[in-house]
């Protein structure tokens, strides 16, 4: 697992321990996928105003170098909002490390046609 600290922090919520080891544990999954993560924000948030099927709220900010990656997802539950975040995430970062792969495996073509002219 890499250092990056996990930040959890919970609005209208008081967050419990067995709360932030679940997140930490889903997060490890990440890090397992990207050790180059340099800190991830977590965000629980309960909307009592709300209807009941969007009562939670969960965003994520991984901090990478380059631009970050921030997701939100909401719903009824609070851990399923969390599961469905972490599979986002996962996804934006699989997706991301194959692009800059396919981006480093296959450089854009130098054009050669201005080199063969004498001035």
């Amino acid at each position: 697992m890499s250092n990056a600290p996990v930040v959890v922090t919970g609005v209208h919520m008081d967050l419990t321990d067995a709360l932030k080891d679940t997140v930490c544990a889903k997060v490890e999954r990440l890090m397992r996928h990207n050790p180059r993560i340099i800190r991830v924000h977590v965000e629980l948030v309960y909307n009592r105003s709300r209807d009941h099927s969007r009562e939670f709220a969960a965003q994520i900010r991984l901090e990478l170098p380059g631009p970050d990656i921030v997701v939100r997802e909401e719903s009824e539950d609070l851990y399923k909002s969390i599961d469905i975040l972490i599979d986002k995430v996962d996804r934006q970062l699989r997706r991301r490390h194959r692009l800059e792969k396919e981006k480093r495996n296959h450089p854009k073509p130098t054009d050669l046609g201005d080199l063969g002219r004498a001035a």
